[in-house]
């Protein structure tokens, strides 16, 4: 066994006060004569890969939780029928399924199964829905899906995360060697040699608490259809054009719409979850071409940022926190706690899951999605998930925050296809 990095930890002591599972989405063209067998096959891969064999142990205040490790169980996997079994009617199913919010205790992660589902975008007829259900303190986006991946078929290495044992000593030097450089951070940034913090931006209906009904919905292109220099610049274009429509039409002020942006770090993998959320402006009130300009320069700011020697201090002096202490902060925690600003009024999360190679069974696949979870300050999240040459924009919102959820899916069909 090896301890939680700090990081993992504290995602898994706050999912209790907010529950953090990851819903992958996998959709596959046809339905295997025997599914039995096909989940048999895949939990002898889960089986045969360590970080996938993962739970977590907790039973001592002082210390940090560890991971270990035990066998994959038939109680991980799920086969679901339906009596609506139309692509619509499944992703009603699989919303539903952040209801049941996995204990990383017992088990990190399960999966779903929908076989003989209608209407899976790119398949030729019924088709199997997978999904991988994973509590973030497993993975991030990026390691989630490369689990996935394993899962089904591609041959890809998860490399297990070290994690250095704390020593009590390690701390006060790494908190000095942190303030020098935040110090040398201000100073830099006062010289233009850095860029400024992303400024916070006004929390608007989209920041409203979740409550009523929780929908979630895909729109599927092709990667060469979506405008833009990227992939994810081109989609942050469109939510800016839907979203900002439909924000007005509720009475509210869009013109300082801002995303929230996941983004991976650049130093090598010390934890399971290697990101960071950073603000980007979305620029409704520019056209197309100098927003998108205007938001690749945000993330590059960002990454600028983040790549100064004081953010890589600040993260090695967290990592050795005592433990009795993060705990205590984390408990300090107050969901309810409302303020006037955030990092972003929505979230777009955007990960490209590699090649079109992944399988059930003998069905390939067709289309990945996701759904970023909602939380306290965000009812509205969006998921940019690519397999192969198909991309999917995903749509998770609470109809506290957007209303009418199919007349902002029809705002940014409209925008992505502009």
């Amino acid at each position: 066994m090896h301890r939680l990095a700090a990081v993992d930890a504290q995602t898994y002591w706050l999912s209790a006060k907010m529950p953090n599972d990851q819903l992958l989405v996998y959709g596959f063209d046809g339905t295997p004569t025997d599914v039995d067998r096909a989940v048999e096959e895949i939990r002898r891969r889960a089986d045969g890969c360590g970080e996938l064999r993962l739970r977590v142990r907790d039973g001592n205040a002082l210390t940090y939780p560890a991971w270990e490790s035990v066998g994959v169980d038939a109680g991980q996997f799920t086969v679901h029928h339906l009596d609506d079994s139309s692509w619509p009617g499944c992703l009603d199913a699989v919303c539903s399924l952040g209801d049941d919010h996995l204990d990383p205790r017992l088990r990190a992660w399960r999966l779903h199964i929908f076989p003989s589902i209608y209407g899976v975008p790119g398949a030729a007829g019924p088709g199997t829905v997978a999904v991988l259900q994973i509590s973030h303190v497993l993975a991030d986006g990026a390691r989630s899906s490369a689990m996935a991946a394993r899962l089904f078929g591609r041959p890809v290495d998860i490399a297990p995360v070290a994690t250095p044992w704390l020593r009590g000593v390690k701390l006060p030097w790494r908190s000095l060697l942190a303030a020098r450089t935040y110090r040398q951070l201000v100073r830099d940034t006062a010289r233009g040699l850095v860029p400024a913090e992303a400024n916070p931006q006004p929390a608007l209906r989209s920041n409203t608490r979740p409550s009523g009904e929780r929908s979630v919905r895909t729109l599927v292109r092709h990667r060469d259809d979506l405008r833009g220099p990227t992939v994810t610049i081109g989609v942050l274009c469109a939510v800016s054009t839907a979203l900002s429509a439909h924000l007005r039409a509720l009475g509210d002020d869009p013109s300082t719409l801002a995303a929230e942006v996941p983004v991976a770090k650049t130093t090598a993998r010390e934890a399971n979850n290697h990101f960071g959320n950073v603000s980007v402006g979305l620029y409704p009130e520019l056209g197309f071409a100098e927003r998108a300009t205007r938001i690749a320069a945000d993330l590059a700011d960002r990454r600028q940022r983040a790549q100064h020697p004081a953010m890589r201090a600040a993260s090695r002096a967290f990592a050795v926190t005592p433990a009795p202490l993060l705990r205590w902060v984390v408990a300090q925690f107050d969901p309810t706690v409302r303020s006037p600003t955030v990092t972003g009024n929505t979230v777009v999360s955007s990960v490209n899951r590699g090649p079109g190679d992944l399988r059930f069974g003998d069905a390939p696949v067709v289309v990945t999605a996701g759904f970023p979870a909602l939380s306290p300050m965000m009812g509205l999240s969006h998921g940019v998930h690519g397999i192969g040459d198909t991309v999917a924009v995903s749509v998770h919102a609470a109809e506290s925050a957007i209303g009418d959820v199919d007349e902002y899916v029809a705002r940014l069909d409209a925008a992505l296809s502009g």
